[in-house]
């Protein structure tokens, strides 16, 4: 397999409205409804919201590739946080936030997440940050282990809205 990783652009918004569709109800507890999970897909995740993100000079996009198909994505986020949680668990500043990252069951234990992270990274770094954060769900054990091994550790928790379901997350950080 090969694996690329390229900015999104603006003509990319249906096909990670497409990935995002299918990834991100993998990282959703067992106890997620389809109709929350539908709904947040349908609020944050569609080609209109992703059409937007991209057109947001303070976000980055990449996009993983294998054998030149797209497996994945992220988007990070180069905004002082909102949340008061997570303003008040963060350690190191300037922080960029990893808002989104995710693959496809299929693309899992490839190498591709890695070398995603990497530019990831890499990109945050470019920005000037010292760090960045995610906030992850606390019952995602594939995850946080992923996260872990890629130096993010746990500074404080936080709380997500997917539908109407409040759920508990963990703030992670990673120095750069």
């Amino acid at each position: 397999m090969v694996v690329s990783i390229r900015q999104a652009g603006p003509d990319d918004a249906s096909a990670l409205a497409q990935l995002a569709a299918v990834t991100f109800p993998l990282a959703c507890p067992p106890h997620t409804t389809p109709e929350a999970i539908a709904a947040f897909i349908a609020q944050h995740l569609g080609e209109a919201s992703f059409a937007g993100y991209l057109a947001d000079p303070a976000r980055d996009i990449l996009i993983v590739e294998a054998d030149g198909a797209p497996v994945g994505y992220t988007m990070s986020v180069d905004a002082e946080t909102g949340d008061a949680d997570v303003a008040a668990a963060l350690t190191v500043r300037p922080s960029i936030e990893l808002s989104k990252f995710y693959l496809l069951a299929e693309a899992h234990g490839t190498g591709a997440s890695a070398a995603l992270m990497e530019a990831t990274l890499d990109a945050a770094r470019a920005r000037g940050a010292a760090a960045m954060w995610l906030g992850v769900n606390q019952e995602n054990a594939r995850a946080n282990r992923f996260y872990d091994k890629n130096g993010f550790v746990q500074v404080g928790v936080k709380h997500f809205l997917v539908g109407e379901n409040l759920e508990d997350d963990y703030v992670r950080e990673r120095v750069l």
